[in-house]
């Protein structure tokens, strides 16, 4: 019986554990899409309590702790930081077969030194030891743990109205080595259909200094704001989609649509989703002469609990796997702006791990000479990045594109202690491509290999981003 998350967890052969240890392991960190608040990294955010660290803006966990039967009082309410802390670690050992049980011992293992188990009967040993350390080691801030995590690059998710001023902070400040570059979200300007549309317009409105009058106003708008992003070291883009809309349709037709959006009008399907069309490819064109990435993700059913919406708002917890027919839209929307000139990088990801097949052959339909993979499928996503989830991806990837040319894992977080995610991903891939090698498969080139699992772990990102 192996030793519970030993030196050689999830590295099952002789291959693997070479290509994690020797090559893969010290690779640096490009985090390049995450919600970190830059902030916190700017001020160098000091953290009171692990909770604070832990569980503050997390609903992966809070999931956990509703599965739980965990009262909302110690979840998101007004509960004590000691209180929530113990509900989240009585709930931790039910979570057999569940990556949040591995990460959160990652993440103990490597930030606190604690290599026991977190439970109901061990959470005040844990707190205390991880409340010492926070409050007394001077690397447990925002900036030491991205430091000490090895970190590159972290990319955040940034509003187009956002000014952008902690990245400016930041960048002009020398002692911070690691990039932190903002990345352009314009969600609020595409969701059209939303209650808060109209209200978010005149925000933008206010932003870039004129009244939108019609679907013309709308464009230059995005276009001065990918602009000032890019200006301010922005090297990709985030969608964030339902499912991936494609109906062309005239100006007049769109203004017509953006008027009846701006006054609260009820709208079809297709002329939401001719909107959203539009806008889309104005945005990409502006990323392909930029040459920034156009990131893609799809497939997600948003607040799904009504009551638990009106009071908490989006992004707590209540999202889930949508299963939609983007395939011909997706082609469609890619092809047009292939077919311009102007199809940017782009990474395609679907919360449903059925497209996992679909996209992997999109991919070889639009590559280009630009950099090597560069229309990618992107890493297993929030409900996919499971063990099982990325052995999925990177087998569909291996199998249907070139595995080698993969830029590798990301966050997704909102937390400083969720780099362990890039060690449990290098260790599944590692192990991955160890299998393929000792059951004969491909050559036993250790040399070789280990400039792959680098690669796959660090380099392609960095030439795919420009970093």
């Amino acid at each position: 019986m192996k030793q519970f998350m030993d030196k050689d967890f999830l590295l099952s052969n002789d291959t693997a554990k070479t290509l994690y240890h020797d090559y893969a392991s010290q690779m640096p960190i490009l985090d390049y899409h995450c919600h970190i608040n830059p902030q916190e990294i700017w001020e160098d955010r000091k953290f009171e309590t692990i909770t604070q660290v832990w569980l503050g803006g997390d609903h992966y966990k809070w999931r956990v702790m509703r599965s739980n039967g965990v009262e909302e009082k110690y979840i998101t309410g007004d509960a004590s930081d000691r209180e929530k802390f113990q509900k989240f670690a009585e709930a931790l050992p039910k979570c057999i077969g569940n990556p949040m049980y591995h990460w959160c011992h990652l993440e103990l293992q490597r930030y606190f030194g604690y290599y026991g188990v977190l439970n109901g009967d061990t959470a005040e040993t844990v707190w205390n030891l991880a409340n010492e350390k926070l409050q007394n080691d001077p690397t447990m801030t925002a900036r030491g743990l991205v430091k000490q995590s090895n970190v590159a690059m972290v990319g955040t998710t940034d509003d187009p109205i956002d000014s952008l001023e902690w990245h400016q902070k930041i960048a002009a400040d020398p002692t911070m080595e690691t990039k932190v570059c903002p990345s352009f979200r314009p969600d609020k300007a595409l969701d059209i259909e939303k209650a808060t549309f109209a209200d978010y317009i005149h925000r933008l409105e206010d932003v870039v200094g004129f009244e939108f009058m019609c679907i013309k106003c709308v464009r230059k708008a995005l276009v001065q704001r990918i602009q000032y992003f890019f200006d301010n070291g922005c090297k990709a883009s985030d969608h964030g989609l339902g499912y991936v809309p494609y109906v062309e349709a005239s100006d007049e037709e769109l203004t017509a649509i953006f008027k009846k959006g701006m006054a609260g009008e009820k709208l079809t399907k297709r002329e939401i989703d001719a909107y959203k069309t539009d806008l889309l490819l104005t945005c990409a064109r502006e990323y392909a002469k930029h040459g920034m990435v156009m990131q893609l993700h799809f497939s997600c059913l948003r607040n799904n609990n009504q009551r638990m919406f009106e009071k908490l708002g989006p992004d707590t917890g209540f999202d889930a796997i949508a299963i939609t027919d983007s395939g011909e839209q997706l082609t469609s929307l890619l092809s047009k702006l292939d077919y311009e000139g102007l199809l940017p990088k782009t990474i395609l990801y679907s919360l449903n791990p059925g497209d996992n097949a679909q996209l992997g052959t999109f991919l070889g339909c639009f590559q280009g000479p630009e950099v090597p993979g560069k229309i990618q499928h992107g890493s297993g996503w929030w409900f996919n990045d499971t063990k099982t989830g990325m052995i999925e991806q990177m087998t569909s990837l291996a199998n249907l594109g070139l595995l080698g040319n993969f830029i590798g894992m990301l966050t997704d977080s909102r937390s400083f202690l969720s780099y362990t995610r890039h060690e449990y991903f290098r260790r599944i891939m590692c192990n991955l491509i160890g299998g393929w090698v000792e059951n004969g498969e491909y050559p036993a080139d250790i040399e070789a290999l280990g400039k792959m699992v680098q690669d796959i772990a660090s380099n392609n990102a960095k030439r795919y981003f420009g970093i």
